[in-house]
């Protein structure tokens, strides 16, 4: 369980350093199919805890390559992080499976718009004056409460979201994003942690596997940075995958 712990983080820090997300659709389903924890709400509680300590390991690489707009971002964890609480403490009364299925629909649907084109003015990025920052306020709160809800660091929703509400190029989201992972993920752990649904011994493997993988992903973002498009197509590429084995796993325990 141990190896099989630093190899799954390996691959969460990996792709939280690449897209800024995945964090939490990866570290959920692995823990339940790869570890083998058998409770859906521990997997996500363990899960929080990683990926939030993994995002800010992999924050502080993206700020020092420039890829971190720390005002929207901290916009973004500010207001997110009362919604992250509350959705938490509803999805602690759902089903676990139904949870997990629900979640699987989310992720396609997050996929299918970030294969969507975008128009010219999509170019323009925003300036974080007062209408950009309340944009992304607002975002923010219905991004903090589906990601304390499903448990999630909430990275895939993050990224589309702060390239809506500012323009700003993915790489850029993907940085800025992190600090609102790590914040989101921090408070729905502690949600977690205070009910004993976090499996501590199987969460620091997890961790240092991570934070080896971030390194790797961030490396990479920054060279598929230079295809305006192919860093967003492998992003919804990455959702979409994980969500049609999550909806199968989950499917199949709910309508057996």
């Amino acid at each position: 369980m141990t190896f099989l712990a630093l190899v799954s983080g390996g691959a969460v820090g990996f792709t939280l350093g690449l897209i800024g997300g995945g964090g939490s659709i990866l570290a959920t389903p692995l823990l339940l199919y790869v570890v083998g924890v058998r409770d859906p709400h521990m997997a996500i509680g363990t899960s929080a805890v990683a990926v939030a300590v993994n995002a800010y390991a992999n924050l502080a690489g993206h700020a020092l390559r420039g890829n971190v707009r720390w005002r929207c971002g901290a916009v973004f964890a500010a207001v997110g992080v009362a919604g992250a609480l509350l959705g938490s403490l509803i999805g602690k009364a759902v089903d676990g499976q139904s949870l997990l299925f629900l979640f699987g629909l989310l992720m396609l649907a997050v996929a299918a718009l970030m294969l969507r084109p975008r128009g010219q003015e999509a170019d323009l990025e925003r300036p974080a004056d007062r209408s950009t920052c309340l944009r992304t306020a607002a975002i923010a709160a219905l991004a903090g409460a589906a990601s304390g809800f499903f448990g999630i660091g909430g990275g895939f929703l993050i990224v589309p979201a702060l390239m809506a509400a500012t323009r700003m190029p993915m790489i850029k989201a993907v940085g800025t994003s992190l600090l609102s992972v790590g914040t989101f993920g921090l408070a729905t752990a502690l949600s977690y942690a205070w009910s004993g649904l976090v499996d501590w011994p199987v969460a620091l493997n997890f961790i240092a596997g991570g934070v080896l993988g971030g390194l790797a992903g961030m490396a990479l973002a920054t060279k598929l940075s230079a295809g305006k498009t192919l860093l967003n197509r492998l992003f919804a590429a990455i959702v979409a995958v994980v969500a049609l084995y999550v909806l199968y796993r989950s499917g199949s325990v709910l309508f057996a």
